[in-house]
């Protein structure tokens, strides 16, 4: 999967046949805010969701980024992903 990190517009994208899918970031300090997931009308991969996500977290870990999951679905990934959650910033909670 090919993940641009699009700074203008403070998203990571990535394209399939079905269109543009990507995840609004917002940063403070060295923390990523992930704030949104932006999908095609009636897009229900779930499984490719998680892997997106997956990437993300990659790029998080590259850039010794802390990660705080605003958007309840990230929140969801973070608890079926327990790997991930040395990314949390100390404070937060699931």
């Amino acid at each position: 999967m090919e993940i641009k990190d699009n700074t203008f517009a403070r998203q990571f994208e990535t394209t399939l046949d079905q269109g543009l899918i990507s995840v609004e970031y917002s940063f403070q300090e060295k923390k990523i805010f992930l704030t949104k997931i932006n999908t095609p009308d009636q897009f229900e991969n779930e499984e490719f969701i998680a892997q997106f996500l997956s990437e993300i977290m990659a790029i998080a870990i590259d850039r010794k980024l802390k990660v705080v999951p605003i958007l309840p679905k990230i929140v969801v990934f973070f608890k079926k992903n327990p790997e991930y959650k040395e990314l949390l910033p100390p404070g937060i909670r699931l």
